[in-house]
């Protein structure tokens, strides 16, 4: 969690504090140090802690930033001579922190690490929109409610590494994206790496949520696909131990990703006694939701509504289902991840495991490998079975390190000659990731016929697996 100081005095100072109770600040802590009480509002959130003293003293202001790591300062004052002051106070105690300076006097601040808001330069700009023939600036564009915004991609977010088209927007649109001061033309190929500054369009409220989503750097999963677990049920052609394997997978699901809510679908219902059990496992989950059709609408009505209504963000299905080709081709065109439930107790699952294949498909999943890891508190196990160490290869491991230490967590590399598939086999209580192919549900008589591991794993029944649309 972000660390944010905010020096206050003034009118300025006073309007924009009430501004920043109001927005949705809980994914940062800020401390506010004012000068008077006529400046603080009535809201105070429990992030924000407020400390009454006069920022240009040295030895005051030194006692509070010594005392934490911030990641950002925000000077607003009402006086040139006191920012001025504040300033070589920041500089003398941190010469390399990062931060933002309210600037109405046109004060010449330098340094690279200095944000200057010069409040002369931007009134002026406001004047200047007012003129014909001139362009408008996105600030000013609108009902100016903030429906452009600027979001720089954070290294470990789950919105990194992702193709465009991948990226579940909706009431929000991704018009414009920013690479080493370059702009690329967005297209749904185009994969979003860290430090892309995209830009935004959608209704306020909306964005608020993208950044929050955007900006967090892990522990988001099904984000951005969408934000709930769908247990989807057809008690016509599932048995009533399928139906209760996979609650059983949903609900361990639901308990350990993050502000998901557990939406179980039952269509085709069949005896009361199955529906009591259904009602009874799932009794005890406050954040659910249970839907039944009486009237046989068809899985394609049915996931489209649910989908707009229950933001949707990952399918639970059984290898039941996966077998029929209406339910199959419908959640092919979500572009929404699958727990393809296995016979394997889910709640002993102690490892996340990956057996490596293609270099761009691998390269979309580790950051979701990461993610899931890091809330079921697995972990990781790569499979590399390919010891010649081809340059593609090296890179991804490369790649793979490189997130674990910002994800901080450990990974275990196993590279070696032995078929894939024998050492998957070999291992209990694991949950693996793959990346979805269309090739997975078509029926394959003699597995010998293929040797992508991503195709064979698929068919292993006993694992638990969770199945990402890529873009190939």
């Amino acid at each position: 969690m972000k660390r944010v100081l905010i020096l206050l005095d003034g009118i300025v100072a006073k309007n924009l504090l009430k501004r920043l109770v109001e927005l949705d600040t809980s994914h940062s802590v800020y401390d506010i140090v004012y000068t008077k009480d006529s400046l603080l509002s009535i809201k105070k959130p429990s992030n924000f802690t407020f400390y009454k003293f006069d920022p240009t003293s040295l030895s005051k202001l030194k006692l509070i930033m010594t005392k934490v790591s911030y990641n950002n300062i925000l000077v607003v004052l009402g006086n040139k001579d006191d920012t001025i002051s504040v300033i070589e106070n920041i500089r003398s105690i941190n010469q390399n922190i990062f931060f933002n300076v309210y600037n109405e006097w046109d004060i010449d601040l330098d340094g690279k690490n200095i944000q200057d808001y010069n409040a002369i330069d931007i009134l002026t700009s406001g004047l200047i929109e007012r003129l014909p023939n001139v362009p408008v600036i996105a600030q000013n564009i609108g009902l100016k409610q903030g429906e452009i915004m600027e979001i720089k991609i954070p290294f470990g977010s789950a919105y990194a590494y992702r193709y465009i088209s991948s990226i579940s927007q909706r009431e929000w649109k991704i018009f414009a994206l920013y690479r080493n001061n370059v702009m690329l033309n967005v297209r749904p190929a185009l994969i979003l790496k860290p430090n892309d500054i995209i830009l935004v369009i959608g209704k306020p409220k909306v964005l608020l949520q993208a950044y929050a989503a955007i900006s967090i750097s892990s522990g988001y999963f099904p984000i951005p696909f969408g934000k709930n677990i769908y247990v989807y049920l057809d008690l016509y052609l599932q048995s009533e131990d399928d139906v209760l394997n996979a609650l059983e997978k949903g609900k361990y699901l639901q308990e350990r990703l993050s502000n998901t809510k557990l939406v179980v679908r039952i269509t085709r219902p069949s005896t009361v006694e199955t529906i009591e059990k259904i009602k009874e496992s799932v009794k005890h989950i406050e954040n659910k939701v249970l839907e039944f059709d009486y009237h046989n609408l068809g899985v394609s009505n049915l996931i489209t509504s649910d989908i707009k209504k229950y933001e949707i963000g990952m399918f639970v299905l059984t290898n039941t289902l996966l077998q029929n080709n209406t339910i199959v081709q419908k959640i092919l065109t979500t572009k929404k991840p699958i727990f393809k439930v296995g016979t394997e107790n889910i709640t002993n699952v102690k490892t996340i495991v990956m057996v490596l294949n293609a270099l761009k498909i691998y390269e979309q999943l580790s950051p979701i490998l990461f993610d899931i890891s890091s809330q079921l508190k697995l972990k990781v196990n790569i499979i590399n079975s390919d010891p010649t160490g081809d340059t593609d290869r090296t890179k991804l491991i490369h790649h793979l390190d490189s997130l674990a230490k910002i994800f901080n967590q450990d990974i275990k590399i196993e590279t070696n000659e032995k078929n894939p598939m024998n050492l998957l086999k070999q291992k209990d209580n694991t949950l693996q990731i793959l990346p979805l192919k269309e090739g997975m549900f078509k029926k394959r008589l003699i597995s010998f016929f293929t040797i992508d591991s991503d195709l064979l794993s698929y068919d292993l029944k006993n694992l638990n697996q969770i199945i990402i649309p890529i873009i190939e």
